[in-house]
């Protein structure tokens, strides 16, 4: 019953989709800006120079442009591997929120690991050869630029699908069209998604929803002082149909990694709100029974960083990011080795997918873990 209603909500989302194709947005002016001072957005322009020389393999595109007051700024992706749809595909994103640049500085460490090991990494070409890796590692660079969670237009890109929620979410945290001057906001009722939702959505629809098989991390920061891995749905309490491929990822996950400090669940057990990015692109995907597309989110707990450094709480940078250089140092190494896991699970997923009757009992397992064995 819970998957037909959620086709059935994923056709109404596809009829309804109006987004632009990407490219420059209409509010954009001025030049654009080429050295912007944001160690992360110079940081992907070096990496994109770096990357685009000798052959390396490694493609870059402009999504579209982003008005930032002073010029323009290009929201850039980045792809690796085989783009045959019949390979699976990871992408993995950062920076939705201007605030949390250590989102950002996460997805680059890792990106920046990949090319560097491709001039000599034979297993790492062999590994590009069986899976697709697209990157964009600042979602949000007006709100980089601006240092705001927002962006310029003062929405909140994880509250700016049309999406709502089913039931009762948090005041303001759970999304609002109040007014742009309080954190959270969705946008107008009737208005059009934001360039950089838009863009992303493009992104996914072009590089990944054409595989049959993806995933997607999306990396965060700000929420409680454990390390989150959050899967779908926010929108809605009630189960994803692949709930039994999260339980498989998270199984492989422990025997894997089994001192492991991530805590794996479902949004909805935290908090719900309204326009979720997330939910709204499992939905669409939902469409294509052929396909499986799994969302995930990578919520690095940062009030753990303000409880070792007080200080970092009148600082609206230190509420969202370590302070401390081997603070922040450590956060890179401990989700690299995360991301790498991830980029290996996406490649081999034919080998953990649970099929039949394991299938089953992995969805019975997670239901009991995760929703208290209530039924679907």
């Amino acid at each position: 019953m819970t998957l037909r209603v959620d086709v059935d909500q994923a056709a109404t989302i596809r009829r309804s989709l109006r987004y632009p194709l990407a490219g420059t947005h209409p509010a954009c002016a001025g030049a654009r800006v080429t050295q912007t001072g944001i160690h992360e957005l110079d940081e992907v322009e070096r990496i994109i120079a770096a990357g685009g020389s000798g052959g390396s393999g490694v493609e870059s595109r402009t999504l579209c442009e982003i008005d930032c007051g002073a010029g323009r700024l290009p929201l850039r992706a980045i792809a690796l591997g085989n783009p045959d749809p019949a390979v699976p595909a990871i992408g993995i994103f950062g920076g939705v929120h201007g605030l949390e640049t250590i989102g950002a500085q996460v997805v680059i460490a890792f990106l920046e690991s990949i090319v560097s090991r491709l001039r000599w990494d034979t297993t790492l070409h062999r590994q590009l050869e069986q899976v697709r890796l697209v990157f964009v590692p600042a979602v949000n660079p007006g709100g980089m630029w601006q240092r705001t969670r927002a962006n310029p237009n003062g929405v909140d890109l994880m509250r700016n699908a049309p999406l709502e929620a089913r039931e009762r979410v948090p005041f303001l945290i759970g999304g609002h069209r109040l007014s742009p001057r309080l954190p959270w906001y969705r946008g107008a009722v009737d208005a059009p998604l934001e360039a950089e939702t838009a863009a992303v959505c493009q992104l996914v629809d072009d590089e990944l929803l054409g595989h049959r098989f993806s995933m997607v991390i999306d990396c965060h920061s700000g929420f409680g002082v454990n390390d989150r891995i959050w899967f779908p749905y926010a929108h809605t309490a009630l189960p994803i149909p692949h709930l039994a491929e999260m339980h498989a990822l998270l199984e492989i996950l422990d025997q894997t990694h089994s001192h492991h400090r991530y805590v794996f669940e479902p949004q909805s057990r935290q908090y719900l709100a309204h326009g979720d990015l997330w939910d709204y692109l499992y939905l669409r995907a939902l469409e294509q029974a052929d396909r499986v597309f799994l969302p995930l989110t990578l919520e690095m707990g940062s009030w753990l960083w303000v409880r070792k450094n007080p200080r970092q709480l009148f600082s609206r940078h230190g509420i969202f990011n370590p302070l401390i250089e081997h603070r922040r140092q450590r956060v890179l190494r401990r989700h690299l080795a995360w991301l790498d896991f991830m980029t290996r699970a996406a490649s081999g997923h034919a080998l953990w997918r649970p099929v039949g009757e394991a299938r089953e009992l992995h969805r019975q397992r997670a239901m009991q873990r995760w929703y208290g064995g209530l039924p679907p």
